[in-house]
Parts: structure tokens; sequence; C-alpha cells
């Protein structure tokens, strides 16, 4: 199987061409201010190199920063109508209600609150209020809506009263984009609904960018299918990215881990992603990020759906640096790196200058960092090796020394002894790990639900055999699919023997 993975970044648009298992072609481009630039670029590099027929590619899988910056920056979104069902319950926290002031007004359009929902053991609070619902639909429609967030209160134990609210919706607003909580959130309310909230409003965006994606593909003639990666270091289609895009936000330094996994052999090992901006540090467990089981913040959003257990620094080869007093980073040059730096005549002094300056890189004007001398150097490496060691540490989970995988354009920054690490690998194409582990991700199914009146065991096959028919349906191959993670939790105090039931499930693109 021939596929392509691609990685856009902040500062720079990452490719390879994968042969089975063995990389054909790698590259690495500039981001371009457009996310389709970039893409253009990579795919015309990888070809060419190959020596590949776009129609010898079988599938194009992408990663892409493009969602989550659309939040950070308040750009790109979509102004949507918001549905909660669960009066009388909830009344005193309405949607949005712990939203940054900035981002409400982007977003916000409407909100309509129903009677409805459900208790944690299944029993309705009150019956769900379709008559509500039906003036709800009418009012969305008159106003022009383009997409609907629909959360009804404990919908991962059922979701009937979403899935009906889904239905009036369409009856009357057919060509409505509709999130419904409980297909992509967990336990908790105002987490679930935000991560719906969010969804709901860059589904426009994520039509528009796969459509720009689709067209790249065409003008480089293939014919292959096309895939994004998501946060869990999976991937799934773009018709699929299209209804879930929230699912990506993470899957940049995802895509990254992966890739460590596959470049170096190793399932359980500490990775540090260095990029133009940030270092991510990570965990891999089984070959898989780690994923975080806390709420996550997206622009200063609660939310809780899958995502990994990621620290973000700021270092990276764009990074900024001063020398009195001595500081590295947050700011960076991003994409502008090779026009601001010294060493490519710019007046910036960054990250990539010191490690010119030391002998660790080839590049550019070497003598435009000659004044900086070895004793200065000395404590910016000092800093640097600080930086990752406290980042390392407070990602391990035992004192134990654990090997440490180098990865990314800024890996040159890692250094060979750090503390807690029993040793540093630098693995071939570490430089695009990120577009490899795009290239061979696989297709994932989970489910994250309550079960009462089930006895353990029945509980735990039910989970599986549902995310099993996730995977399928998201289009992995039945026979591949493997579980990675089972984690059952009993709630007590509540009838039925209630337990709560995660399963993930991994397959191959079938």
């Amino acid at each position: 199987m021939i596929r392509i993975g691609i990685d856009v970044g902040g500062t720079n648009t990452d490719a390879v061409l994968l042969d089975g298992d063995t990389v054909a072609a790698a590259c690495k481009t500039p981001t371009t201010q457009g996310v389709t630039g970039g893409i253009r670029a990579a795919l015309a590099g990888v070809l060419g190199s190959a020596r590949v027929t776009p129609a010898a590619v079988d599938a194009v899988m992408i990663g892409t920063t493009h969602f989550t910056n659309a939040v950070v920056q308040r750009r790109g979104l979509s102004r949507i109508a918001a549905v909660r069902i669960g009066l009388p319950a909830s009344a005193s926290l309405p949607p949005f209600a712990d939203w940054p002031e900035d981002l409400i007004p982007e977003v916000c359009g409407a909100v309509f609150m129903l009677e409805g929902g459900h208790e944690v053991d299944g029993r309705p609070i009150v019956p769900f209020d379709e008559a509500g619902m039906r003036d709800a639909a009418r009012r969305i429609r008159d106003g022009g809506f383009g997409a609907a967030s629909i959360c009804a209160i404990f919908s991962p134990l059922t979701g009937v009263d979403e899935d009906r609210a889904a239905e009036i919706l369409r009856e009357v607003c057919p060509e409505i984009a509709i999130t419904r909580s409980h297909t992509l959130g967990r336990i908790g309310l105002l987490e679930r609904e935000n991560a719906a909230l969010l969804n709901a409003s860059l589904q426009e965006l994520a039509r528009q960018t796969t459509s720009a994606m689709r067209t790249a593909m065409e003008e480089a003639r293939l014919a292959a299918r096309l895939f994004l990666t998501q946060n869990d270091g999976t991937v799934m289609r773009a018709d699929v990215a299209e209804r879930f895009p929230i699912f990506s936000f993470a899957s940049g330094p995802t895509n990254s881990m992966r890739g460590a996994a596959f470049l170096s052999g190793l399932d359980d090992a500490v990775v540090a992603d260095v990029g133009g901006t940030t270092t991510d540090i990570g965990v891999l467990r089984l070959g898989f990020p780690r994923e975080a089981n806390n709420v996550v913040r997206i622009g200063e959003v609660r939310t809780a759906f899958r995502m990994p257990d990621l620290l973000s620094i700021g270092l990276g080869g764009g990074s900024l640096v001063t020398v009195e007093p001595l500081g590295i980073g947050p700011r960076s040059t991003g994409y502008r790196l090779t026009s601001e730096a010294r060493v490519f005549g710019g007046d910036s002094l960054t990250c990539t200058d010191l490690a010119v300056a030391r002998g660790l890189l080839t590049l550019g004007d070497a003598a435009a960092v000659g004044d900086l001398s070895a004793e200065w150097l000395d404590r910016a490496f000092a800093r640097i090796r600080e930086m990752i060691e406290v980042g390392v540490d407070r990602m391990k989970i035992s004192a134990a020394p654990v090997p440490l995988i180098a990865v990314g354009g800024g890996s040159f920054l890692i250094p060979e002894d750090i503390r807690g690490v029993s040793e540093v690998l630098r693995v071939p194409h570490r430089e695009v790990a990120n577009a490899i582990g795009a290239a061979i991700a696989q297709i994932s199914g989970e489910v994250d639900r309550v079960f009462t009146d089930m006895s353990r065991a029945d509980a735990l096959a039910d989970a599986e055999g549902m995310a099993r028919d996730n995977a399928v349906i998201a289009g992995a191959a039945s026979e591949s699919v493997r579980t990675v993670e089972v984690e059952d939790l009993p709630l007590a105090y509540l009838p039925g023997n209630a337990l709560r039931v995660r399963v993930r499930v991994v397959g191959d693109i079938a």
C-alpha cells in the first residue's frame, strides 16, 4: 500500500511517501498562510522525489492545526444555535456560561433550553418537550443558522432525547449541520456541551478545508482516498472529519508520537517533538499517546473528549533568544525563521542560531553568530537542558529512567544527557516523524458510556462490540481491529450495578 502523509505545522509542512513500511520520499516546505499552499508544494515534492505516478497512491493522510488555530485566534468560526435538554435541572448554568467573553459573540447565535434529559441511572428527569423543540427548530430556521449543537443531560447513558431532537430539527431544517453531544463527548455536562458547541461552530470551516485539500489532490492528479488525522493517533475519512473537526485539534503532536514509535520500534517511551515554536512532550503506551483523563482547555474553553496528554513548552528552532538577561522563548519567528534568523540574514537571535554557533548545525552564515562567546553558549544550552528536564519530569509517572525519542525539525536542541532519561534516541527521518505518523495511522473506534443492570463481563463485552462497530463504520477492516485500551469504573450509590466503561480499538484501513 502506497500512502502519503502530510502534517501542516505552524512553521513547516512536512510530507512523506511510504511504500509499505519503507520511506520512499520525504520533504519539508514552509507553511503558507493558506493551508493548501503548503500541501500543494508537499505533494509535488514527494511525488517528484519518489518518481511514483499519482495513480499508484492509495491514500493521503493529512494532519493540520487549522481547526484549533481557528478557536485560539477567534477566526473562521460560525455562529450557531445551541439546544440544551435538561430543564428544570440545568437552568442556573446555561450554554456558554463558562466561555471567554471575546469568544461568545463569535459562536453564540441563539440558545434554547428545553425540558428533558435523564438521571445517571437512566430514568427520565421529565418527558422530553417535543413541542418546544419544534418551536425552537422553526426559530433556528428563521434565524438562518447553518449549524446547531444538541446536548442533553446524561446523553452518554442514553442518547434518545438528543436523537429525537435531531430528527425534529432535520424535519424543519433539512440542510442544517447537527452535532449531538453524545457522539463525541464524555460524562460531564458542561465539558461535553462545550465540545459539541465548538464542533458545530467549526463544521463549515471543516467543509471548506477538506474541499481545498481535495482540490490540491486533484491538481496533483491524485484520486486516492483522503483522511484527516485525529487526536488519538488514528485517522478518519474526510467526510467524517467534516462532521467532527474537533477530533483533529491535537493531531500534530500525536502524529509525531506515532511516527516516533514507528521509527524507533518502541511502544513505551517519552517523546519530545521539537518544532519551530514549541516542544511537545508526551508518553507512549502500547505505541499510542497516553490520553488525558482530565479536562482539556481549547482556546480557554473547558472540554472533555479524547485528547493526548501533552506538555508544550516554548522551545523550538525559531524561539527568540535574548542575550542579557538570558531568555529563551516562548515567542518565535514561526514560518519566518528563514528570513528573520541571523544565520539567514535577519536581525533576530533564535535557537537555530545558537545551534549553528555551537556547531550542531551547518546552516546559513555561521559568521553572523560569531560574536556569541563559548561561555554564554554554555549558559544558553544549560537553560535549554533545564527546560527539557523539567518537562520530562512532569510527564513521567515514576522515577525510573525511561528512553526518550527526539523527533522534529528542532530535535538538535535535545542534549544527549538528560536526568531521568536512560538514553536519547535519534531515529532516521526524525525531522518528518509527524508526517510518518500521519501516513501509518489506523482507524479507531471508542465508546464511553454507563451500563446498568449488567454484569461487568457483559458490560465490557458490549462496550468492546460497540467500539469495534464504530471503527468498522469509520473505515477499518473488521478482521484487523484490536483493543488498545479498556477502562471501567463502578459508580457507587447508584442502583443496577452501574458501571462506566471506556473502550478504544484500532484497525487498519479497509
